[in-house]
């Protein structure tokens, strides 16, 4: 009998809890308007470009992809595989007087593995994505009809790099560190940065692809990264895109073990910011460049989810 006293209590308690939370909001418009599909993007202007060009002063180019193989490790269930054929070629076999020899590749798995973007239609809030768009109206066997990769513009603009090595003090950032609006503006600080302006891209350095190859499932399972408070102040500031050199750019385990994933849904479905995963910027930080001339152009595949990148920063 207590047992049904304790159940039925239990049971009000729940529902008085239910009648004063908050609905989820499932559905975020674009300040661009209702056709947008490019979001955050929106905010680089020629300025951007300008101003960026501006701080090359070394001339030096740095890659900060990772290299994408059957070995990278990546959010299961992903894989990835590459075979090379020589078409007509077998057995020694070349083409024309001029005994012309080709290779061509064959990728078989997944897009989201090694350095990637993430595109407007990765993520969504109860089948609700960026700009309102229904799941069941746009997501398809044969690719998105809206929010594909396609859509997304040349990127080219200032790039800021947060040191949070350099401000724990810890290498690599230890798995659940969060960097929210107190870390992201200690680390402008100490690195003696301008405020993060309007179209910028942030990238956060932690020193985490050093595990990759020493300890795959660490890597793969946790990692430092953005917290809640921090993404809604990077949106708030406009950011064109944020990044790391994580698998997932957000804190693991999350700061709220319910809230799965929310930093992606607070960047892509509610204010279109587009995240980048797996961008190292471990060479920059070694010469002491903390900002720079940020560009990007995916692959423009048609309704793709994901792009694997290569993002290039200038100095």
């Amino acid at each position: 009998m207590k047992t049904m006293h304790w159940l039925l209590a239990t049971a009000a308690a729940g529902l008085a809890l239910g009648a004063q939370a908050q609905p989820l909001q499932t559905c975020f418009k674009s300040k661009w308007g209702p056709d947008d599909q490019k979001g955050a993007v929106n905010n680089i202007g020629p300025s951007n470009v300008l101003d960026a060009a501006k701080l090359v002063k070394r001339g030096k180019a740095i890659r900060m992809g990772i290299e994408t193989n059957s070995k990278t490790p990546a959010f299961a269930p992903r894989t990835f595989s590459i075979t090379v054929l020589t078409p007509g070629q077998e057995y020694g076999g070349s083409l024309g007087e001029t005994k012309t020899n080709y290779n061509d590749d064959i990728i078989m798995g997944w897009v989201g593995i090694g350095s990637q973007l993430d595109g407007l239609g990765h993520i969504g809030i109860d089948g609700l994505y960026y700009n309102c768009l229904k799941g069941s109206e746009i997501v398809t066997a044969g690719g998105l009809k809206k929010l594909g990769i396609e859509q997304v513009p040349a990127i080219a603009t200032r790039g800021v790099i947060l040191d949070m090595v350099g401000l724990t003090g810890k290498d690599p950032v230890p798995e659940g560190t969060a960097f929210n609006k107190k870390e992201i503006e200690a680390a402008l600080k100490r690195q003696n940065l301008k405020p993060i302006g309007k179209g910028d891209v942030v990238i956060f350095y932690t020193g985490w692809t050093k595990l990759i190859g020493k300890d795959d499932k660490r890597y793969g399972s946790v990692e430092p990264g953005l917290g809640v408070d921090g993404a809604n102040h990077l949106a708030s500031l406009g950011v064109a895109a944020v990044g790391a050199d994580t698998w997932g750019l957000e804190v693991l385990p999350f700061e709220n073990p319910k809230h799965v994933f929310n930093v992606h849904q607070i960047l892509l479905a509610q204010h279109g910011i587009h995240i980048l995963e797996n961008v190292t910027a471990e060479e920059a930080v070694k010469d002491g460049v903390y900002e720079g001339f940020f560009t990007l152009g995916p692959a423009r595949v048609t309704g793709a989810v994901q792009a694997i990148i290569n993002p290039i920063f200038v100095y």
